[in-house]
Order: C-alpha cells, then sequence, then structure tokens
C-alpha cells in the first residue's frame, strides 16, 4: 500500500529551497520506507511529503513499536520537526472529534477557572496526574470542582474572555468543514467553555460536562454521568453512524489520557504535544506543528486553507 511520509513543522521553518534539500539530511534515515519520488511541498519551509511503499509487514499504526521509525522521529525531533507516515487511502476524513483543553485552546480551562478562583496551584496539580492517566478521571474532577464551591459563577465570564484558540485550530475546523467534513469538539471540560470556544472556531457541535450552578455561586458538583474517555470514543461511534460514515473516515485529536480511546478508534487519531501515555500508545505526532498539522496529514496544502468562517 503507497503511504505519505509527512515532515512538519511551526518551530523551526526552512528558509527558500526546495524540498529535498530541507530533508536531505533525513533521506538515508527514511531509504527503510522505499520512497517512490522526491519530497514536495505541502506548505513552504513548513510541510513536506513523499510517497513511499513500505514493506508488506509495515504497520502505520504500530510506528511507535518500530525501531527504524522511533530512530527516524527522534532525528527529525532534533531538528524541531515532526514525520509521520498515513495511508493514501482514504487520506481525506469526513469527521473530526477534537478535545478542546490544551488542545483545541492553549491551557486547561478548569486550571484557568481555579486560577481565577484563587485556587491554581491545588487545582494544576490535580490536573496533571489526571492528564497523564496517573489518577481516575471522573474522582479527580470530582475532586477539582468540589474546591470551586461557593465562588461566584461570574467567573465564568472571565474564563471565556481569557480562552485563547490554539495556533491552526479555526484553519483546522474551517477547512475541515469547507471540504465536507462534520466537526465536533467533544472535552471532559465545561459546556460553559466549549459553546463560546465552538462558535469561534466554526464546529458543528460540542458535548462537555455541566457543572451545577445555584443563586450565582458554583456549587460544587457536576452533572452525571461525567463525560470521559468512553464517552468521547462513544460520541465518535455515535456520529458515524448519524451520517453513515465509516471510522477510516475520521480524524480525532488530544493530548491527554482521557482521549486515548477515540485516537485509537478513529481512522486519524492524532496525539497533540501529547502526555507520555498517549506519545507510548499513538502512532501520528504532532509535538513541533500547530494544529494545521492534522491538516498537512490530509494532504492539504497551504493554498486549500480556508481562513474565513463557514
Amino acid at each position: 500500500m503507497h503511504h505519505a511520509l509527512v515532515f512538519s513543522t511551526s518551530k523551526h521553518p526552512s528558509g527558500d529551497g526546495d524540498a529535498a534539500s530541507w530533508l536531505a539530511d533525513l533521506a538515508n534515515d527514511f531509504a527503510f520506507l522505499h520512497p517512490l519520488d522526491a519530497p514536495y511541498w505541502l506548505h513552504r519551509g513548513y510541510a513536506a511529503e513523499l510517497l513511499c511503499q513500505p514493506d508488506s509487514g509495515f504497520a502505520a499504526k504500530d510506528v511507535q513499536h518500530n525501531s527504524a521509525f522511533q530512530t527516524l522521529r527522534g532525528l527529525a525531533a532534533d531538528k524541531q520537526m515532526d514525520v509521520n507516515i498515513v495511508p493514501l487511502y482514504r487520506r481525506r476524513k469526513q469527521i473530526l472529534i477534537a478535545d478542546m483543553d490544551s488542545t483545541i485552546i492553549t491551557s486547561e480551562s478548569l486550571d484557568d477557572l481555579a486560577a481565577l478562583a484563587g485556587l491554581g496551584d491545588a487545582v494544576t496539580a490535580i490536573t496533571k496526574r489526571a492528564m497523564a492517566g496517573e489518577i481516575d478521571f471522573e474522582g479527580a474532577l470530582f475532586e477539582r470542582v468540589g474546591m470551586l464551591a461557593g465562588k461566584s459563577s461570574r467567573l465564568f465570564d472571565q474564563l471565556i474572555e481569557t480562552a485563547t484558540p490554539t495556533s491552526g485550530a479555526i484553519d483546522l475546523v474551517h477547512t475541515m468543514r469547507a471540504n465536507g467534513a462534520k466537526c465536533y469538539l467533544v472535552s471532559g471540560g465545561f459546556d460553559v467553555i466549549t459553546g463560546p470556544v465552538a462558535a469561534l472556531c466554526g464546529f458543528h457541535d460540542h458535548h462537555a460536562n455541566h457543572m451545577h450552578v445555584g443563586d450565582g455561586k458554583i456549587l460544587g458538583t457536576v452533572q452525571t454521568p461525567v463525560l470521559d474517555r468512553n464517552a468521547k470514543a462513544a460520541y465518535l461511534a455515535h456520529y458515524c453512524k448519524q451520517h453513515g460514515i465509516d471510522l477510516v473516515d475520521t480524524a480525532t485529536i488530544g493530548d491527554g489520557a482521557n482521549d486515548l480511546a477515540m485516537l485509537q478508534a478513529a481512522g486519524m487519531g492524532v496525539a497533540f504535544e501529547g502526555k507520555a501515555l498517549l506519545l507510548a500508545e499513538v502512532a501520528i505526532q504532532l509535538n513541533h506543528t500547530d494544529l494545521r498539522g492534522l491538516l498537512y496529514l490530509q494532504g492539504y496544502k497551504d493554498s486549500d486553507f480556508v481562513l474565513e468562517k463557514i
């Protein structure tokens, strides 16, 4: 099967040379994938790809356990570049399911809310352990929200004002939508923030947890059942059924342990600046490229990007 080997970066773009020159130092290290042509630009200075035909035993979804590919990935990382390999078959995806915190926006919204309430350090410590998969997600969620009990619900307005989309987030959603994809924001965070973020970025809909509020105060409780890693994977399956789309035609992206199930289920699951657990388990990784990287992985060129609102 033919594959695309995709190199990308947002941190260390090249100069004005051709793509082959940009990747010349790595050519011997990707020769084992049997390139079929010279590299060419997807986005001059930022992303290039070449077609290849790996040996029949090569599994693109298992490259994190392939020593030759991991050597190549390490050498690319030394240059602040990502390298990923994806099948050409049904490469452009028809459904996108994206995590919000530290993926579509730059920070963890519950940590931001806690900081506004004067509880930042205590809540952040729990978040880091939960996102790394060290502690139970639901229990960590209840504990952190409980610490906010009695705080003013007006903090939500401040939270919305400070939410910052990750570079490339709006381009990603608008471009996929313009090409017929259905795009959904699915978060273990809270609907008070996913709604405005989904609207800003252009998602078709959003799903998240709900924090109880009464008399202008945060009550410190969460509506159940909690939207966790299993629920994220369930939403992926739900939208596939609703739209009559096969899993191979889906893309998911996220950074934390509660994203693992949906990343493994999708046709193109991407760990975005992923925690250690994801880096060990997920084949496609963007560690040096912003969210436009998911467009490059689907073969979109910068000339294909849709920058205006749909």
